[in-house]
């Protein structure tokens, strides 16, 4: 598959985790954050399972086991912590970082070397996210913010060890995406039973919202992301993340009548920009190498 059309299709995962605010704050119960991404991940990964047809082998136990704790079980109640001390602006703003923590990390993990030119593009996405979701009461709380980065850094991990350690052979990107869903899953449900629980009340709105996060923000988008993250580099792939944040502006202005300022366009063009540009070497290489 052409590598525009293998960026397109893994594109379409944070696009989809983009609608996640508005489903959370239009259809779900209140301060059941860490249920709403139980229900979004662990549904998704035994039906990922089901379908799939293929558990670990080996070696894969555990690192199908640390991938989807640091994709999932680690990033889904981080980014809650980071949503609940910070503005979301804040939050959104450090996770627009990531595409250059995937550039550092990879230096680490995967031999690649650190370069003027990733880090400069990773650096302007950052800033258009930040211009996109930052507003003037924007304030800072110190544990948000450890949390924030934890959860970017966690996400980032995850990437690059995917990268490095590819797909079993003989083994589909669904069940792939299917381990990784279930362990964040099951990473996650000690802490919905111990601090959350379960909505005292889950109407017909909720039941929509949550098959959305489960369907489309779940399976769909994992199997696409995890399937991209194979054949794109991290660093291409990162910048894929920043379309979230960018997205969730978009829908907020669209659905629920937010102010949306030439400052924020300034942002969305500049992020955007960072990220067709980024993708360019990965373009050039698969023309090249075809790989």
């Amino acid at each position: 598959m052409s590598a525009p059309v293998t960026v397109l299709l893994t594109a379409l995962a944070p696009i989809a985790w983009g609608t996640t605010y508005i489903v959370t704050s239009e259809l779900l119960p209140p301060e059941h954050p860490l249920f709403a991404a139980l229900l979004r991940a662990l549904p998704a990964g035994l039906l990922a399972l089901a379908i799939g047809r293929a558990l670990p082998r080996g070696v894969w136990w555990a690192r199908a086991a640390l991938l989807g704790a640091l994709n999932i079980g680690a990033f889904f109640p981080l980014l809650f912590l980071a949503a609940e001390r910070l503005p979301g602006g804040v939050a959104a703003a450090v996770g627009g970082a990531q595409p250059v923590i995937v550039v550092l990390l990879s230096a680490v993990v995967l031999r690649t070397p650190v370069r003027p030119r990733p880090l400069a593009i990773g650096a302007a996405g950052a800033v258009g996210v930040a211009l996109v979701v930052l507003g003037p009461s924007a304030a800072l709380d110190p544990i948000g913010v450890a949390a924030a980065i934890g959860g970017t850094a966690s996400m980032a991990l995850g990437l690059v060890l995917t990268k490095r350690w590819g797909r079993p052979e003989g083994v589909g990107a669904i069940s792939y995406a299917g381990w990784q869903l279930t362990a964040g899953g099951l990473v996650l449900l000690p802490a919905v039973l111990a601090v959350e629980g379960v909505p005292a009340r889950i109407d017909g709105a909720a039941v929509a919202g949550y098959v959305w996060l489960a369907t489309a923000g779940g399976i769909v988008a994992y199997t696409l992301w995890f399937r991209g993250i194979q054949r794109l580099p991290a660093f291409a792939a990162g910048l894929l993340g920043l379309l979230s944040p960018v997205v969730a502006t978009l829908i907020g202005v669209a659905v629920l009548g937010e102010t949306f300022t030439p400052v924020q366009a300034a942002g969305i063009a500049l992020a955007l920009g960072a990220l067709i540009i980024g993708q360019v070497p990965a373009r050039r290489a698969q023309v090249v190498g075809g790989a």
